[in-house]
Order: C-alpha cells, then sequence, then structure tokens
C-alpha cells in the first residue's frame, strides 16, 4: 500500500499502534472485573522500564522490515488475544508480545528478514526465549497466518480513522479514563501527545464471523 511507504504515515502508525496497545494494557491491568489471567510465556516477572511507544520505535528503527509488516502484527496480536481469551494483553506481556509478532509477520511477508538471534537482540532478550515465543505465538494463532486483503484494508483504515482524531473529543462525561491517561505532557507534535481511548482491539474477524454465521442461519 502506498500510503505506507510514507515517513509521515509511518511514523504515525508506531504512534497510535503503541497508544492502542498501551490503552489496552493499561485498561487489562486495572480492570477490576477482569479474572485472574493466564500466565504464559509471555509474561514478564516485572513491568519493562520501556514504554511500548519507544520499544515499537526501536523495533522499527532496527527491524527494517517492510511496513506492512507492521498491520499484519496488528492482526495477529488482535487474532492472538481472539483465539486466547484467558491470555490478555497487559503490561506484563504486551512487549514479548509486541517484538514476537513482527518477527513472525516479517518472516511471513517479506522476501529477507533478520533472524531470530537478531530480533532477540533487538527486544532484549535472549534467543533461546525468542525461540519459545516464537512457537508460542504461532501455536496461539493456529498458524493462521495468512492476511486477505479485505482484512488487512479493515485494520489499516481502523489505524488510519485514529490519526484523524488527534485532537481529543469535547464530550468527556461518557469516557472512564484512568488518571494516567488524562494527563500527558504536549508537545509540539500533534501526534505525540495522542492518547488512544479504546480499551480493546478492533476483533473485526471476529465480528465479521458472528455475521457471517449469523447471515447462514
Amino acid at each position: 500500500m502506498a500510503d505506507l511507504e510514507s515517513p509521515t504515515v509511518m511514523n504515525n502508525i508506531i504512534t497510535f499502534l503503541s497508544s492502542l496497545l498501551q490503552r489496552v494494557a493499561e485498561s487489562n491491568d486495572l480492570n477490576p472485573r477482569f479474572h485472574p489471567q493466564k500466565i504464559s510465556a509471555f509474561h514478564g516477572l516485572t513491568r519493562p522500564t520501556i514504554s511500548i511507544q519507544s520499544y515499537l520505535e526501536r523495533i522499527f528503527k532496527y527491524a527494517n522490515c517492510s511496513p506492512s509488516c507492521y498491520v499484519v502484527a496488528y492482526v495477529y496480536l488482535d487474532r492472538f488475544t481472539q483465539q486466547q481469551p484467558a491470555l490478555s494483553i497487559n503490561s506484563f506481556n504486551v512487549h514479548r508480545l509486541l517484538i514476537t509478532g513482527v518477527m513472525v509477520a516479517a518472516k511471513f511477508m517479506d522476501d529477507l528478514y533478520y533472524n531470530n538471534a537478531y530480533y532477540a537482540k533487538v527486544g532484549g532478550i535472549s534467543t533461546t526465549e525468542m525461540n519459545f515465543l516464537e512457537v508460542d505465538f504461532l501455536f496461539g494463532l493456529g498458524f493462521q497466518l495468512n492476511v486477505n486483503p479485505t482484512t488487512f484494508h479493515t485494520y489499516f483504515s481502523h489505524l488510519q480513522r485514529e490519526m484523524l482524531l488527534i485532537q481529543p473529543p469535547l464530550d468527556h462525561h461518557n469516557l472512564n479514563l484512568s488518571p494516567s491517561s488524562s494527563s500527558s505532557s504536549l508537545s509540539s507534535s500533534p501526534s505525540s501527545s495522542y492518547k488512544s481511548i479504546s480499551t480493546k482491539l478492533l476483533h473485526y474477524e471476529d465480528d465479521h464471523q458472528q455475521h457471517q454465521e449469523v447471515a447462514a442461519v
């Protein structure tokens, strides 16, 4: 997709995707109604000190994969959470899920890509752990790696719509945001001060499948 080749668009994709993932992680961290989450290989003992955006920017800087990989990784993460409902994205696993998702997307999408040892260095983990995470991620996806054009366009369009919502909404009375999400330092760049208000991923494929099942009845 030509739009993804633009450095400005890619910078915004990184900003908004990381902000969305941060809101999802924060929501799952703080939601008192949430059931005890499954501990997996992606779960760290402590929260990483590096922010989700800085981590994704690091991956973008060093992975050198095609821009489409980040949209596909977004699809994979959403697909993963649907296939593994007991394993939700939170602050303890989001970084490992990100590096694994981008690596798997690069292997599936690109003709040339770095090996697991390289991605492990980029992600700040060992090669052995990277190998285990890849296997767990693939099984968690049910090896469903193909992303058709309609699904790709839907997820990319969702991120594009997020880009158009840089200005915060005027009506806040229906929003239940945590204090950390409402107090952020402003900068000269609108995208850098953007905070996603979403607390879940898109779930397009799940909703689309449900609609198809209803139509078939």
